[in-house]
C-alpha cells in the first residue's frame, strides 16, 4: 500500500528547507504538532504522518502482528522516507516515537542526520538502579483499566498526562484524540509502548541528538531524561520551562525554538 495514503502523510513548509519528520506518540496524531508546525514552517520542510491505527491513517493496513513491536512502527517511518526519498532527515519523535526514531535511525542511518527526542522514555517500569516512573503493578493496572474501559480511561488519564491544569482545554483535546482511536488498536499500541524496554538501543545512536524534557512530567520524569542523555554520548539535554508530557501543545514556542536552535537553518 502507498505509505502516503496508509499513513496520511502531509508535507508543508519551505520546499527547499531542511527536512523534519514529525512523529506523534501513543493516542495522538499529527494534529498534535500544529502549533510547532506554525512556528517552523517558514524555515523547514515538515513531513507529518499518522501511525497505522491513529488519526486518519488507513485502518485496513493495521496488523496486530506488525504493530505489537516498536519495530513495526519504525518500518512505517522507513517506508515513508523511502517513498518520499527523504535524506538528511531530522527525526523529531514525541514520547514513544523517540524510541521508534532510535530504531529507524539504526536501520537506515543514510537517511537521517539528527534525532530530536521529545519527552522520551526507553522504559516506563522502575528497576533496581533505574527510575522509569512506574512500578510493574502501576503499568498492569493502567493497561487493565485501558482494556476494560478505554473511553473512561481516556477521559481520566488525558488531563493527568497533559498537565497544565490551568488550561483544561488541552487535556480535553488529548482525551478526544485518545477516544478517536479504535480501542483494539489502542490496546495493542499501549502494550507495545508501556511494556517496552529500549534502553539497550540507545547505545546504537550515532547521529547528533537533542533530548527535550519538561520540568514536570508524570510519564517521563526528569530522571528519565537524564538517563537518556547519559546513554547517548554527545547528546544535548534541554529542560523546557513547561509541565506535562506534551510540550508541543503546552509550550509550542519553546519546543519549536529548542528544535530550531539544535538543527539550524540551511539558507
Amino acid at each position: 500500500m502507498d505509505s502516503r495514503r496508509r499513513n496520511n502523510v502531509t508535507v508543508v513548509g519551505r520546499a527547499d528547507g531542511p527536512v523534519l519528520l514529525l512523529a506523534h506518540g501513543f493516542g495522538c496524531d499529527q494534529n498534535m504538532w500544529r502549533f510547532v508546525v506554525s512556528e517552523l514552517a517558514e524555515d523547514y520542510r515538515l513531513v507529518l504522518f499518522d501511525y497505522v491505527g491513529s488519526g486518519r491513517s488507513d485502518p485496513s493496513a493495521w496488523s496486530e502482528q506488525r504493530y505489537s513491536s516498536l519495530e513495526g512502527y519504525a518500518l512505517d517511518v522507513l517506508e515513508i522516507c523511502e517513498e518520499l526519498d527523504l535524506r538528511d532527515v531530522a527525526f523529531v519523535g514525541h514520547s514513544v516515537s523517540a524510541m521508534i526514531g532510535v530504531l529507524a535511525v539504526a536501520k537506515a542511518p543514510h537517511r537521517f542526520s539528527r534525532l530530536v527526542m521529545v519527552a522520551p522514555s526507553p522504559r516506563y517500569i522502575d528497576e533496581d538502579g533505574y527510575r522509569g516512573g512506574f512500578s510493574a503493578d502501576d503499568i498492569d493496572e493502567l493497561l487493565e483499566s485501558l482494556e476494560s474501559n478505554y473511553l473512561g480511561w481516556s477521559s481520566a488519564m488525558a488531563p493527568m498526562i497533559m498537565g497544565n491544569a490551568e488550561r483544561p482545554e488541552l487535556g480535553q483535546e488529548l482525551a478526544t484524540s485518545f477516544c478517536a482511536t479504535d480501542p483494539e488498536m489502542a490496546r495493542v499500541f499501549a502494550r507495545t509502548t508501556f511494556l517496552s524496554d529500549s534502553r539497550s538501543d540507545l547505545k546504537t545512536v550515532t547521529v547528533p541528538t537533542l533530548v527535550l524534557e519538561c520540568q514536570q512530567d508524570m510519564i517521563a520524569p526528569r530522571e528519565v531524561g537524564a538517563y537518556v542523555h547519559h546513554a547517548i554520548p554527545g547528546s544535548r539535554l534541554v529542560t523546557l520551562d513547561a509541565t506535562g508530557h506534551c510540550p508541543q501543545l503546552g509550550a509550542p514556542q519553546a519546543t519549536a525554538r529548542a528544535i530550531a536552535d539544535f538543527i539550524g537553518v540551511a539558507r
